[in-house]
């Protein structure tokens, strides 16, 4: 069994998009949460958005969520961090795209390795599984709750891809889902965190990711196509770990990725929440 202990500089690498978001921010459970919706103002088909250790406020996240709602669903994207979430000047500090990662000496690669020990340990600790997943249960529970709403989906990037993936656990009415997508999700455990999905679960990974390499993606759909589960996973070709959310739109093979992973997404929902 191989298991995600860790996060590598992948996880502070990406671009920041540009671009105003058009939402509002308002308080759902006691977290800030930031509010997109469709032009019918319906929450029927909502989405929860669990953000990578960039936080709620990360401005690609909210774009995203605004394309979402484009399409017809009520996005919420909670601060599940609690305002504790790492700071987007990080992004560029550790690591750069493939093409320069690749050319980096290995004084280069310990140096960057010993500041995401620095920087991702202590925040790890405080984010840890027992502290976040009660969070998200939460927010769950009073989306749920809202008047209108009918069918609720989870995606999740990075550190939050992983508890898109317990998401699909749920079969508590109160707290469960009904479809999750995961996009390049880090810190899983394989196979253990796919032997419980019960609910519609949607993969996107990048074939240069080294959070979640091949072996670990050929896993993960064994257990799922074993689980009988209805999933699908998509392996993006040249694509790190970060793409569908901080990849660099500036690069056509990266924008094309970026638009795949959205459309991915969004054709999922349309089905499983409909």
């Amino acid at each position: 069994m191989s298991t995600g202990v860790g996060m590598s500089s992948c996880c502070l690498s990406g671009k920041v998009q540009e671009g105003k978001p058009t939402g509002r921010v308002e308080t759902i459970g006691g977290l800030q949460t930031y509010v997109a919706e469709p032009s019918s103002n319906s929450p029927a088909k909502s989405i929860i958005f669990l953000v990578d250790i960039f936080g709620w406020e990360f401005p690609n996240v909210r774009l995203l969520a605004d394309n979402y709602a484009k399409a017809g669903f009520t996005a919420y994207i909670p601060d599940v961090h609690n305002g504790d979430s790492l700071p987007i000047e990080l992004l560029q500090d550790i690591e750069p795209p493939l093409a320069v990662r690749e050319n980096l000496t290995l004084v280069q690669k310990t140096a960057a390795t010993a500041k995401v020990g620095v920087t991702l340990g202590p925040w790890l600790v405080r984010h840890r599984e027992a502290v976040s997943k009660p969070i998200i249960d939460g927010f769950i529970r009073e989306v749920r709750k809202i008047p209108g709403t009918d069918r609720v989906g989870v995606i999740g990037f990075c550190w939050g891809g992983r508890y898109a993936v317990l998401a699909a656990h749920a079969t508590d009415p109160a707290v469960k889902v009904d479809a999750a997508y995961a996009c390049h999700p880090s810190l899983v455990a394989v196979p253990g965190d796919f032997e419980g999905v019960v609910q519609p679960l949607s993969l996107a990974c990048g074939s240069e990711d080294s959070m979640l390499d091949e072996k670990a993606v050929r896993q993960i759909k064994e257990v799922l196509e074993k689980k009988g589960s209805v999933s699908e996973v998509e392996v993006y070709e040249g694509q790190v770990h970060g793409f569908a959310l901080r990849g660099d739109w500036q690069n056509e093979k990266d924008k094309e990725a970026m638009d795949r992973a959205e459309r991915q997404g969004i054709e999922w929902f349309e089905k499983y929440l409909a």
